[in-house]
């Protein structure tokens, strides 16, 4: 079994672990950020842990209901700014912790007074030893160029933050059962996608669609798909590709819409209907069977009843099309003559 497979199928392990190993930590933020009276949320990632933070964006506003902001570090590393953090909690998330823009910010928090916390998959590393707090993932070391079992465990660090915050039982009811349906992610989707996935082996460029929770799955899908497979990806909001982006459908085309039930559920009905005007190719991605009931290339994830934690679901289906086409197309996902596993940017 390749490297990226093999780390795809780790993740109801790793989800487990991250509660098991990192909830007492976790707890001691929520605990030390409510005494400090913590006014906003301030977070800097690169890449894949960009895209975790912009979950943690639309999860953290809406269960704590705290400003929380993606913090741009080429204002401190570029252009020299005076970044005032005080009142912030600020959140550096690095799976390697060498990511020497993140450091930036974390040493301007402690400049500030503010409170900070680092979130690796690395002990030792400079990230963690310049945070007050250091959450480590220790979900193991990650061989494959694509990151998916980190990402996903940052996500649950989030998840974890939100509901030990607000002392959420439902929430971390709902988490708990995340294992399980991605243990049924793997009985059912791996076969759904083999059954069409052969019809993709030419396409050389798509675009992936979410909104809300699931805008950052969008972004997590197009990237995986893109550095797997060489192809020209991008990941949208759908809310703005109604606008100018729609433009490069009618022409054809691949979309991959992400239709959780829920808030958004609606939101992607029309957005289905919409792209049905054009001579797109859809693949729709949901975990209610009515909109999928009419999709020549479908995926059917199990429902969870929470959309918030659908994205855990819909992305591991996202990853498992990136799997199952490099099969078909015969590219090793794990290696790569352009991209490193850790980039390190300032």
């Amino acid at each position: 079994m390749i490297n990226l497979e093999k780390e795809i199928r780790e993740q109801p392990v790793t989800l487990a672990k991250i509660k098991e190993n990192c909830l007492s930590t976790i707890k001691a933020v929520t605990e030390e950020a409510k005494k400090r009276n913590v006014r906003y949320i301030y977070l800097s990632a690169r890449g894949t842990s960009d895209h975790a933070c912009i979950y943690a964006q639309y999860l953290i506003q809406t269960y704590i209901g705290l400003p929380c902001m993606l913090g741009t570090p080429s204002v401190l590393t570029k252009y020299d700014g005076k970044l005032c953090l005080k009142d912030a909690l600020v959140i550096g998330v690095s799976q390697s912790g060498a990511a020497e823009d993140v450091l930036a910010v974390l040493k301007r928090a402690k400049e500030c007074g503010a409170m900070s916390v680092g979130i690796t998959n690395t002990l030792g590393s400079l990230v963690a030893e310049n945070a007050d707090y250091h959450i480590y993932l220790g979900v193991g070391y990650e061989q494959s160029i694509a990151a998916t079992k980190t990402f996903t465990a940052q996500l649950a660090v989030m998840t974890l933050l939100c509901a030990c915050w607000n002392n959420d039982e439902a929430l971390l009811s709902d988490f708990d059962r995340l294992p399980g349906l991605i243990n049924e992610v793997f009985d059912t989707v791996p076969a759904q996608i083999a059954s069409f996935v052969n019809d993709f082996k030419s396409f050389e460029n798509g675009v992936v669609l979410g909104r809300g929770f699931n805008y950052p799955i969008a972004l997590e899908g197009a990237l995986k798909i893109m550095e797997t497979n060489k192809i020209s990806m991008r990941g949208y909001p759908t809310s703005d590709f109604y606008h100018g982006p729609f433009a490069q459908l009618t022409n054809g085309g691949t979309a991959f819409l992400i239709a959780p039930e829920g808030k958004m559920y609606d939101d992607a009905k029309a957005v289905l209907a919409k792209l049905r005007t054009t001579p797109t190719t859809v693949v729709c991605l949901s975990d209610n069977e009515e909109i999928l009931k009419d999709c020549k290339y479908a995926i059917k994830v199990p429902a969870i009843g929470n959309e918030a934690l659908s994205p855990y679901l819909f992305v591991i289906a996202l990853q498992f099309f990136a799997l199952k086409l490099c099969e078909v197309k015969g590219i090793d996902p794990d290696k790569s003559d352009v991209i490193k596993k850790v980039t390190v940017t300032k």
